[in-house]
């Protein structure tokens, strides 16, 4: 009995060192005034302020395009590649995900620095700017290896013999990797959409190394107006973000469980 309420109190105490924060955040984008210590009123006005500002609305803009594009990208791109690591020997299968766990380990700095010497150098004979271009390629590079991640256990839950299977039964191998293995991996490539969304939307440090002047980021957008005074419309913007962030979630696992229910009724069917 003792152990339950010490884990209990643990527990809460762990989440609360986690989310007070942003609790208190979102309580002080309500503020009336600029003070980040004393809640004088009740106010939207920050959020209204929020949306007229032009430098923030266009970098969040720039942001949402970045991350939508380099998702899908990337998440073409790894699910290709779990599929071909997938049917690899287990030697080579094993050497490959050890490389394409590089870049999760690998520190942000070490490949934002990279990133931007390797444009550099093709800039140089290619005759092309720091821009959009740069931070899609820059954010897919970073989110394949978490493509890839999410989808490879997906292959190993996944019947063997399915995919031959569909095949012996007449499908085409494209069809029956559309048809039979696509919806088995599926809940793997969403999370991975997911996860490689969310990371392209608060990338700050590779973002930074390979962005043009025209192609500010929100995260980049922040950092140059925390330097010179916080503004409480940031507070409303993070409240806003975070409340998407969590509405994503819950509908994530809306669908999974979902997803779960339908095959446990085939299955017993």
């Amino acid at each position: 009995m003792k152990n339950k309420i010490l884990s209990r109190i643990y527990v809460g105490l762990v989440l609360m060192f986690l989310y007070v924060p942003i609790f208190v955040l979102i309580v002080f984008s309500f503020n009336e005034t600029k003070s980040r210590s004393v809640f004088s009123g009740f106010t939207f006005d920050w959020y209204v302020k929020l949306f007229q500002n032009e430098l923030i609305m266009s970098s969040l803009l720039n942001t949402i395009i970045i991350a939508v594009i380099a998702s899908v990208l990337s998440t073409i791109l790894g699910t290709a590649a779990a599929v071909g690591i997938n049917n690899m020997k287990k030697l080579p299968r094993s050497l490959t995900m050890q490389v394409t766990n590089i870049p999760i380990i690998n520190p942000e700095i070490v490949t934002g620095v990279s990133l931007m010497l390797l444009f550099v150098f093709f800039s140089a004979r290619m005759h092309f700017e720091f821009g959009f271009v740069t931070l899609i390629i820059a954010h897919i590079t970073f989110n394949v290896p978490y493509i890839i991640l999410n989808v490879m256990p997906k292959f190993r839950q996944m019947t063997p013999n399915l995919y031959n299977a569909a095949q012996d039964l007449g499908c085409s191998p494209a069809r029956a990797f559309f048809k039979v293995v696509l919806p088995e991996i599926m809940p793997g490539v969403i999370s991975g959409f997911l996860m490689a969304f969310t990371f392209s939307l608060d990338d700050f440090v590779i973002s930074y190394f390979t962005s043009g002047a025209t192609s500010q980021t929100l995260p980049i957008t922040i950092y140059s107006m925390t330097r010179r005074k916080i503004s409480p419309e940031i507070n409303s913007l993070s409240t806003l973000i975070f409340i998407v962030i969590i509405i994503v979630l819950i509908v994530k696992n809306i669908i999974e469980s979902r997803n779960i229910k339908k095959r446990s009724v085939k299955t017993d069917g």
